[in-house]
């Protein structure tokens, strides 16, 4: 009897075992629709100048890869957009994020903050656009730039200024920057060499050219559809900003997320994400 009962509590703890490992196993590994992805260093280069970045690349596909290009916000940097990277690899998608240069007192890019501007930012996003499309692996006709904040004004002023880009994805766009400036400054004359930019010193530089900038104006220029996702909550850029961008574009959607802030976490940032996946998804050639 007491064999018997040996036997059983030796197999039971067997099949027990197995079943943990079984379990843990499709933890860690890929669903059946979901890729396995690489996280590779890749620096752009131009003009002696390195703009550092990592590249979410799904492994094993086929085809050439649909392309998103995440900008960070002011003082942020490439690891701003990891998560939404996280996602979207899973789905197929290439996905690079990086340092501005000057973008943050932390950048692993060159250059300092005090010569940084949405302007420098601009050219930064060019360069990166173009050395993506150098790579093998991407799809020139699918590429789509998501920018959060400043970067959100950075990727929808660049977007309007080219012709190979394919969608356009904007979270809580920082475009309250260039009134901040009006505010601060009446002419150019009034701007010191350096000075606090909310949470982040900058030079001279970075306000001389928003005085009389209409970015409005320029981003309109973009003709293809935008999506738009915006806080009710965010204390630093008011809604509002993003309503009148809505009403700017020829065509663009605003999904308001209920009680977020500036910046997406927890359940907001899971339905930012649902949002985002659903643009990408249905906006591809």
């Amino acid at each position: 009897m007491k064999k018997n009962i040996l036997i059983y509590l030796v197999l039971t703890i067997l099949i027990v075992s197995i079943i943990h490992f079984t379990n843990k196993a499709d933890i860690e590994q890929p669903s059946n629709n979901e890729y396995a992805y690489e996280i590779q260093e890749l620096s752009v280069k131009r003009d002696g100048k390195q703009i550092y970045g990592e590249l979410y690349l799904p492994q094993n596909t086929k085809t050439k890869l649909p392309t998103v290009i995440i900008s960070h916000g002011l003082g942020g940097n490439y690891r701003t957009g990891a998560e939404y990277a996280e996602a979207l690899a899973k789905l197929g998608y290439a996905v690079y994020c990086f340092d501005f240069r000057g973008g943050s007192t932390s950048s692993r890019s060159d250059g300092s903050t005090l010569e940084m501007s949405i302007f420098t930012q601009q050219n930064d996003l060019e360069d990166v656009i173009d050395t993506m499309k150098e790579q093998s692996f991407v799809d020139e006709e699918n590429i789509f730039l998501l920018g959060t904040s400043q970067g959100g004004v950075v990727s929808a002023m660049t977007a309007a200024s080219r012709n190979d880009i394919q969608g356009l994805i904007l979270l809580y766009p920082a475009f309250v920057l260039i009134d901040i400036a009006k505010e601060q400054f009446k002419s150019i004359e009034d701007i010191p060499d350096t000075y606090q930019l909310l949470w982040m010193r900058v030079g001279k530089i970075y306000a001389e050219k928003l005085l009389d900038y209409d970015v409005y104006n320029e981003i309109s220029h973009y003709k293809n559809d935008v999506l738009i996702i915006h806080g009710t909550d965010d204390h630093i850029v008011p809604q509002s900003y993003s309503k009148k961008a809505v009403d700017t574009y020829p065509s663009a959607d605003l999904k308001v997320l209920n009680g977020a802030q500036h910046g997406f976490d927890g359940s907001d940032l899971i339905k930012a994400t649902e949002y985002i996946t659903e643009y990408l998804n249905t906006h591809k050639k």
